[in-house]
């Protein structure tokens, strides 16, 4: 049986959050407190979290609101980040923007990896004709560029967010998927796996109940990766045409809207840019800062 599940049995239910939140909080210790770099990107992605949530409430327009005396406008105390073609406020539309560009990367990171976790753990739990099978399909959609394949599916079906979500998350799958196998294929040699072998118990049982509780670090890690790059995919598909759609306020968008105007007026693509990139950059930070964790087996002491 495995730490986890063994740790997990012998908590109280009452106690069972307040484990989880201890443990959380050693995790973001053992994480934050050695790298200066890691809190950078956390406070980076508390900045956009704290937008995404709070943003539209505290917007100063709404982000479809036309001020047609005020078009192109430079950035001024009444527009702080000046205004579009439209006259649309770009402070409000980036605020705005925050929510649904979120919302769109941790869903389509969420089920692309989660995609990922199950195919990596059946092919390296079964092997044999079964990971020879799931492998081949994964090296397929690794063979395309990850923009080009989600374009390819988005052409098909058309421009929508949820079908955007389960774009991105088709195009992490596969790379989620080597990842976790790698992983999964140490596990499935174990003493633990071999144990509940013996106890009978059934492949979908060890591969959720021992081996996935065991992997958690390197998904997590996986997870701060591939959300960055979901920002990166999504705003792209924006800027492509093929995410979301006007009027709505995707940075993607916004910088594809701005194009003709960069000359008389920069500060159109300047802001969305910046949260873009900001996002980005935190996610990045806090992926690699949980990896040397990982590495540095910090991770695995936080109490």
């Amino acid at each position: 049986m495995s730490r986890s599940v063994d740790a997990a049995a012998e908590i109280a239910p009452g106690r069972g959050a307040l484990a989880a939140i201890r443990r959380g909080a050693g995790l973001a210790r053992a994480v934050l407190a050695p790298s200066p770099p890691a809190m950078a990107g956390a406070a980076l992605l508390a900045i956009h979290v704290g937008l995404a949530v709070f943003g539209p409430a505290l917007a100063p327009y709404q982000y479809a609101q036309f001020n047609i005396l005020h078009t192109l406008e430079a950035p001024s105390r009444e527009f702080l980040a000046g205004t579009d073609q439209y006259g649309r406020d770009q402070l409000s539309r980036v605020m705005w923007g925050a929510r649904s560009t979120l919302l769109l990367a941790t869903a389509s990171t969420l089920l692309g990896v989660s995609l990922g976790v199950l195919v990596g753990m059946l092919g390296a739990f079964y092997r044999g004709l079964v990971d020879e099978i799931l492998m081949r399909v994964v090296d397929a959609l690794m063979a395309l560029p990850a923009l080009l394949l989600a374009m390819l599916l988005l052409t098909t079906v058309g421009a929508n967010p949820v079908y955007v979500a389960l774009g991105i998350a088709v195009v992490f799958m596969p790379r989620s998927a080597r990842v976790v196998r790698g992983v999964a294929l140490s596990l499935a040699v174990s003493e633990f796996i071999d144990a509940a072998r013996a106890r009978g118990e059934g492949g979908l049982y060890i591969i959720f109940c021992e081996m996935l509780p065991n992997a958690w670090a390197p998904i997590i890690v996986e997870v701060t990766i591939r959300f960055a790059y979901a920002i990166l995919l999504a705003t792209s598909l924006g800027f492509l045409g093929l995410g979301a759609q006007p009027p709505a306020p995707d940075w993607g968008l916004m910088i594809n809207e701005a194009l003709p105007f960069l000359a008389q007026a920069p500060w159109l693509a300047i802001l969305p840019a910046a949260a873009i990139s900001t996002a980005v950059v935190g996610a990045n930070l806090l992926g690699d800062a949980l990896r040397e964790a990982l590495a540095l087996g910090r991770v695995g002491e936080a109490p």
